[in-house]
């Protein structure tokens, strides 16, 4: 059973979307309410809970998920008990999707859905709960929903320099243009808000934890600037030479890297230094990722290659070549590290296991099973579906067709795909079934 939004296959059908909604669902009493979701299968159950609090509320109350988990109960080895309270049912439901996740990646069947989300190249992509922010060297960022291959937003570029990095959270998006930061409403396409006044040495990288965002500098040192009080509130000394990439975990921990294969960590609630790392290859690094539970960083370099550490211990715990290009972006499903993705100039999506580096995978584009998805309307892009070949693990990268394997800008990991963006303005979404 499919646990997840994202299947192999197409998405199911939206000419039914409006259905039901927030709106009309609380306006009726619990009980039909309830009666309403029992039409439901778990899957669309599953989704429903994570709506609003209310639906929530109604679906727990009814025992509605037992209720189709007994049904069902051959998708946890015919063990289930209808007693089991929701949140045991949860944590089930949530080691069974992992290994969904895990099982598919690894082997599963692999579809690319592909449009061209710009007319100029997306350097950066940054992916939450299905939505997907996108901007590069044009002069506008757009949202896209991953599942419908839509465009739900544009964010006009203020015409101040070019857009260096962004993230964005469930009401605003946060970007870094030339040496300002900027802020946009979700649902609003002009900024409403633009640092103004201070200059500083080239910014090459941002990160962005409410309410703060930290931006990277080449001299080394990184500047925060808090967006509640709108002003630029402290300087951090991170390296003698450029930062290169950053991350910023939710307990403050500040994270940079730099040339010569450097990280610094930092604590950002006291400005204070608390360690420093260094690579074997001692190559620049060009791309790094942190799961704040785990406590592991993951890194990659221009040299191709990628690294772990265990930050509790301050210990590495494996490096590995991934390919002999450099890596642009090293990414893994959020507060999940079974299965890390990586991509960059060699155009190959390599999947690789975070326990060791074994490269578990490596996926490339089958040019020769394009397919028209979608045709091209006032709402829609025109998407073209494509079948996904992984590679054999002695095969050599360099004799396949570029065109198979276009260079990887950056990257995001979802439940069961994987999302990569590129030069040529186009965004595919790599989709593993089982």
């Amino acid at each position: 059973m499919d646990l997840g939004t994202s299947t192999a296959g197409p998405p199911p059908s939206n000419k039914r979307r409006n259905v039901f909604s927030p709106t009309k669902i609380q306006a009726l009493s619990d009980d039909i309410s309830s009666a309403v979701f029992s039409f439901l299968d778990l899957v669309h159950l599953i989704r429903c809970t994570a709506v609003c609090k209310s639906w929530r509320q109604v679906i727990d109350k009814s025992k509605l998920l037992q209720t189709l988990c007994y049904k069902q109960r051959g998708i946890f080895g015919g063990d289930f008990d209808i007693s089991t309270p929701s949140e045991g049912i949860w944590r089930r439901l949530q080691a069974l999707a992992i290994s969904q996740h895990q099982s598919s990646l690894r082997a599963g069947s692999v579809d690319i859905y592909q449009w061209r989300g710009h007319s100029d190249g997306i350097d950066k992509c940054k992916m939450k709960v299905g939505l997907l922010l996108t901007g590069g060297s044009g002069k506008v960022m757009r949202l896209w929903s991953v599942e419908r291959y839509k465009c739900l937003a544009e964010y006009d570029l203020p015409h101040t320099g070019s857009l260096i990095d962004f993230d964005f959270d469930e009401s605003k998006v946060v970007g870094l243009v030339g040496s300002n930061i900027c802020l946009w409403r979700r649902k609003e396409k002009k900024n409403i808000f633009s640092s103004q006044g201070v200059q500083f040495p080239r910014a090459s990288c941002m990160c962005y934890v409410d309410p703060e965002a930290v931006v990277g500098c080449e001299d080394g040192r990184a500047r925060v600037f808090d967006m509640y009080g709108r002003k630029w509130a402290r300087i951090i000394k991170m390296h003698d030479g450029p930062i290169t990439c950053l991350s910023l975990s939710d307990d403050h921990l500040l994270i940079g890297g730099s040339s010569f294969g450097r990280i610094s960590l930092s604590d950002l609630s006291s400005d204070q230094q608390v360690g420093t790392l260094k690579t074997n290859d001692s190559a620049d690094l060009s791309t790094l990722c942190y799961n704040s539970s785990s406590k592991i960083l993951f890194v990659g370099s221009r040299a191709g290659r990628a690294s772990s550490w265990d930050l509790r211990m301050m210990k590495r715990l494996w490096e590995v070549r991934v390919s002999p290009n450099v890596l642009t972006s090293i990414q893994h499903m959020r507060d999940d590290t079974s299965i890390l993705a990586v991509g960059g100039i060699d155009g190959v999506l390599h999947l690789v296991g975070p326990q060791n580096g074994d490269i578990l995978s490596s996926c490339i584009m089958d040019e020769s099973s394009r397919k028209l998805y979608r045709s091209q309307n006032h709402h829609q892009s025109k998407v073209t579906r494509k079948k996904g070949i992984r590679v054999l693990e002695d095969a050599r990268i360099d004799l396949m067709p570029r065109t198979s394997r276009p260079s990887i800008n950056c990257l995001a990991v979802g439940m069961q795909k994987v999302v990569t963006t590129h030069a040529d303005g186009y965004i595919r979404v790599w989709r593993f079934g089982k």
